[in-house]
């Protein structure tokens, strides 16, 4: 994915607003840069309406409309080595979702992780946040890999994560709520910069 497949908007657009839940956790409020804030930009390549698009090289997120437009999301990526490109599907969805490391994170940072090696339950301290949306592949099942919420804002437009994507709550909340059952979802490849 080329940088000039996609063109910003104007400007921010409302699509956050107050959505129910059963969980009675108060997100915090997050003073996210205008940059950050999701918004309704125009593509320019022909992606099929109501995907799951992410380009690492802008760290964005694209949720895909028809006639040629998208929701633009600010997202923090897999770090390097960890980030996983390829197609997948969501399999699974989850509110406050529990969170346990995978044994290779357990593995690579044990100082971390193996104090969570029974799990997490869901809540603003859990890493998966407020929402997840889990990343499946045909024939694999579960890879493991998540777009989930986040209670770091400052991990936005960075490489931090294990591989996943993460948004702020309140946009994953926002996310979780147009993104069904089984929508293709594509990771593209990391761009090699020039020499």
């Amino acid at each position: 994915m080329q940088r000039r497949d996609f063109i910003a908007g104007a400007g921010a657009l409302t699509v956050l607003g107050s959505r129910g839940s059963a969980h009675t956790t108060k997100l915090p409020v997050y003073n996210m840069p205008e940059e950050f804030l999701p918004r309704q930009v125009r593509i320019r390549n022909s992606f099929a309406p109501y995907e799951v698009h992410v380009d690492p090289g802008q760290f964005a997120l694209y949720w895909t409309l028809p006639e040629g437009r998208a929701i633009r999301y600010s997202v923090g990526i897999g770090r390097p080595g960890l980030y996983e490109a390829g197609e997948f599907y969501i399999g699974a969805k989850k509110e406050w979702p529990s969170w346990t490391p995978t044994p290779d994170m357990i593995r690579r940072e044990p100082h971390r992780y193996a104090k969570f090696a029974d799990g997490m339950p869901g809540g603003l301290g859990n890493p998966l946040g407020s929402r997840a949306l889990y990343l499946f592949q045909p024939g694999r099942g579960d890879t493991f890999l998540r777009i989930h919420g986040t209670n770091e804002p400052d991990t936005i437009g960075r490489r931090v994560s294990n591989g996943c994507a993460r948004l702020v709550n309140d946009q994953m909340m926002d996310l979780y709520g147009r993104v069904p059952m089984d929508t293709r979802v594509v990771l593209h490849p990391v761009a090699t910069l020039p020499a």
